[in-house]
This record gives C-alpha cells, structure tokens and sequence, in this order.
C-alpha cells in the first residue's frame, strides 16, 4: 500500500504515519516527491487495512499497491527517475551514451578507445575488467589492474566509467573504482549479489538475464531498491531464443513496457544482443526510437586483435556514424513530443 500525504502535511505528520506504519510490524520507506511526499508500506504479507491510516492527520489517500514488485512501480512513483552520474543526467531529458571495450586489455588501449569514443560524443565509458566468460580458457579480464586503468581513463577524459562486479568478494573493491556498478546477465538473480548492490554508494546498472522475463527482471531491481540503493539502471541486451543470425534476440518492445510499469530508467546494449557488428547500428536506431533513454555500444579501435568480443564491437567511425543517427532519431522524437 502507498499512503499519499496532502501537500500541508508537516515532518510530525510523516512522523506520525511511519510510527503507526512500524507499530503493526510493517516497514515504512517514505518517497519524497515534486509536490508531497508518500509513504510505502513493505513486508506487508496480506492486504493492509486502509481504514488504519486515513484518519490520520495529513493523509490524503491510501492506494493499493497490485504490482509484486512495490518500490520499482509506477504505482509507488509515478514520475520518472533521473540518475545523476558525475554531470551527465540518465532518465528524461536526455540520451545517455556509454561505450568502451568488452574488456580493459591494457591503459594504451583504454585511452585510445576512451579518445575516440569521448570525440563522438559518448558521456560515459564502460570497461571490462572481471570477464564473466563461458569458457574457463578464455581471457578473464585484469582484475585490479583493469580497474586502476579505469580510473586513470577517468582522471585524463573526464568521463565516469562503468564496470561489472561478478561477485560478493569483490563488490567493495570494484566500488572503490566505478562510478557506475554494472551486474550482468549472469548474475541477475544472484540475490546476495543484489542485497549488497542495495547497500552500495554507487549507481547498479542491472541488465536482464538472458531467459528473464520483465517481471523477474523487475523483481531483481526490487532487491536492489529494497537494501536502500534507488539508484539503478536497467539494461535490455536480448533474450536467447532459438535464431542463429545473431546471439540474442533483442525484445524492444521490452523498452515501452518497462517504462509504462516502472520509474527507473532503462537502456539498451545492442552490442551483446546482437553479437554481430553489422546489426549494431540498426538496433542502436531502433532502441531509441522505441524510447531507451540510452545506449551502451562496445567499440575498439583494433577488434581483430581484441581479447574479448572483437567481432561484435564497432571500429571507431562507425560508433561516430551511430552517435549522429540516433540523436537524429532521439531529436526528431523530442521535436514531436513538445508538438503535442
């Protein structure tokens, strides 16, 4: 249940309400918004009497809550989040792009790609520095080091970085690095794993596993805003069916129908979906024009010799072709959204 305080409503009034909200062994998470604040009633195994807290001094209203995921709906909040990461703003109001290497290979290559990228107009960069790979013999990414090379992309561009973290052991160190904590397709109902991205300072960025359904995935962002972390991204990068032409199968219409259930931003990682870097730019195109509020693109300068995923990833020109097609896109959209 959602109980909405009126706009007059003083701090003893939202006091108040949690007081009786904990009193009957629920917990309280209040949710500040533009105009008043609301409160969420959690841990609730049944329905939770109305009757209880609308006499109380500055309730306006008391709503049931349908969704089994609670604090990621739109019922708890109904306007969009917006995730600050150093200047750039993920959610409304802009187009987030993030690219980078599969994976940190060496801070030559960093740079150089972090160059390219930044010049075409990326805002932030990903890189790889623990691989989650299927093959125990294929390149596992150079851990720490990986991580110090992120850091120094960031002191010499400006740009935050992205990074996953594959596991608890490692969370606090790949938390000392990122800007952004990326838990990928593996781990996306590795629950402990969640717990702790809930109690994280920085931004999750939670991509969807690659058999999860968008309820599951929602659930999984449940986790992460029920530690106390409301900072998460969602990241859509296909589904596995049963095609051949390309790795996975992008689900787009996954981008309107996240953003109609839940406030939290969602973007696309067209790279991973496709696994082919001819597909890349036609999804990239198609993501924003269903509504992501961003892309996460793979480029290296060299994807011959890259030690992970070269043949998926885009040679530096092609990602500054990308760039200007889907802000033209991202444009024409905004252009006709102000028409109405």
């Amino acid at each position: 249940m959602l109980i909405v305080m009126d706009q007059k409503a003083n701090p003893q009034d939202i006091a108040a309400v949690i007081k009786a909200i904990e009193a009957r062994g629920y917990t309280a998470r209040p949710i500040p918004g533009g105009e008043r604040v609301a409160i969420g009633i959690l841990n609730n195994e049944g329905p939770v009497d109305a009757a209880l807290f609308l006499a109380l001094p500055g309730v306006k209203d008391a709503i049931p809550v349908t969704r089994a995921y609670k604090l990621v709906s739109r019922e708890f909040k109904p306007e969009d989040t917006v995730i600050k990461v150093g200047d750039v703003c993920i959610g409304s109001g802009g187009l987030t792009i993030i690219a980078g290497p599969c994976a940190i290979e060496s801070e030559a290559q960093a740079l150089t790609i972090a160059g390219h990228v930044k010049r075409s107009g990326a805002q932030l960069f990903w890189g790889g520095a623990f691989k989650p790979r299927t093959s125990p013999y294929s390149f596992q990414g150079l851990g720490q080091e990986g991580l110090k090379i992120l850091a120094r992309v960031r002191e010499k561009t400006g740009m935050p970085v992205v990074t996953e973290v594959m596991d608890f052991e490692t969370f606090e160190l790949v938390e000392q690095y990122a800007d952004v904590i990326q838990i990928g397709t593996r781990n996306m109902q590795n629950f402990s794993l969640l717990k702790r991205a809930g109690r994280a300072t920085k931004p999750i960025l939670l991509k969807r596993g690659m058999a999860a359904t968008i309820d599951e995935w929602l659930m999984a962002a449940e986790y992460i805003l029920e530690g106390g972390n409301s900072n998460v991204i969602l990241c859509e990068r296909g589904v596995r069916t049963f095609v051949h032409h390309s790795r996975n199968t992008l689900d787009l219409s996954a981008v309107p129908v996240v953003r109609k259930e839940s406030h939290l931003p969602i973007i696309v990682d067209p790279s991973h979906a496709a696994g082919r870097r001819d597909q890349v730019i036609p999804l990239s195109r198609a993501s924003v024009a269903v509504g992501a509020h961003g892309l996460m693109v793979e480029v290296h300068h060299d994807p011959a010799k890259a030690l992970s995923d070269g043949g998926q990833s885009l040679y530096p020109d092609q990602f500054e072709m990308m760039c200007r097609h889907v802000r033209s896109i991202y444009h024409i959209l905004q252009n006709r959204k102000d028409d109405k």
